[in-house]
């Protein structure tokens, strides 16, 4: 399968390693409340690897340890901007609240560029807080590959998934067929459909394990990769049902995953399907 239509900006995906999750994952940093440059803090690693993990820190970072360096505040800064939150490069409540919220895996930023507010400079404003991480092309073009306009989808045959599930991701290929020219089909043949879909928990074998409940909700592969990933564990709340204070709306992430598949990187706009966070007990479609 090729693309001809192919945000620049996603080329893999990253995530929360399955460690990570067995500490106690991102409830964790709330104890670096309030915590700044120049300090060493016991868990102040499992941060920046959680920073490293979304591409605000290089892969060959050599100082992943408990010191809170001048790269983890730049860290700090470009997530607050790309979050739409005060740049003060500390961690203060509203940094760690973020932090906390589930979350499509998919890095925010990749090999240095991203599409949300640090790669974007509107009125000529100061240089983004990473020097570092530079904006992307909306979109660029294959030459002498077809576009696309019809795909296929397949789920999982060991998933056994109910018609209630299987509707509610028509339904949201459906709304993006409203919105861009294309088609979505399913087929019963899994291997040869062009988007693949599972549902895992922990390594299932794609190189991203999932983290359990509350963290990492899924991951997509951009093109012309197809897959497309939700972690089992997860609260999910079908078409409504069994939507609370602790449960994941489950037609809000495969939109949000659907975007990934067709090659859509992050938004910073919060009430756009592309911002990396999915609030608990709400449906945004």
């Amino acid at each position: 399968m090729h693309c001809s239509l192919f945000i620049i900006s996603i080329f893999a995906s990253l995530f929360f390693t399955s460690s990570t999750a067995a500490d106690g994952g991102w409830a964790t940093f709330q104890k670096l409340s309030g915590c700044h440059a120049g300090q060493h803090v016991d868990g102040v690693s499992k941060l920046k690897h959680y920073f490293q993990h979304f591409g605000y820190i290089n892969n060959n970072h050599p100082n992943l340890t408990d010191d809170f360096d001048d790269d983890l505040e730049s860290a700090i800064k470009t997530y607050q901007l790309n979050f739409n939150l005060e740049t003060t490069g500390t961690l203060d409540d509203q940094t760690l609240k973020q932090l906390a919220r589930p979350r499509c895996g998919v890095s925010d930023v990749i090999n240095g560029s991203t599409s949300m507010n640090a790669g974007k400079r509107k009125n000529q404003p100061p240089s983004p807080p990473h020097p570092n991480i530079h904006t992307v092309a909306r979109y660029s073009f294959f030459n002498g590959a077809r576009r696309w306009t019809d795909l296929t989808y397949a789920f999982l045959p060991e998933n056994n998934l109910t018609d209630s599930v299987k509707s509610l991701f028509s339904r949201a290929f459906d709304r993006w067929s409203t919105v861009i020219p294309m088609t979505f089909n399913q087929t019963t043949s899994y291997s040869g459909a062009d988007i693949k879909i599972g549902i895992f928990r922990g390594d299932h074998g794609d190189g991203a394990p999932f983290d359990g409940k509350g963290g990492v909700l899924g991951h997509a592969f951009a093109p012309p990769d197809g897959r497309f990933h939700l972690d089992e564990e997860e609260e999910w709340a079908i078409d409504g049902r069994n939507l609370n204070a602790t449960s994941i709306d489950m037609e809000t992430v495969v939109m949000h995953e659907i975007g990934h598949v067709l090659g859509l990187a992050h938004s910073s706009v919060a009430a756009a399907v592309m911002y990396p966070t999915v609030p608990m007990g709400k449906k945004k479609v």
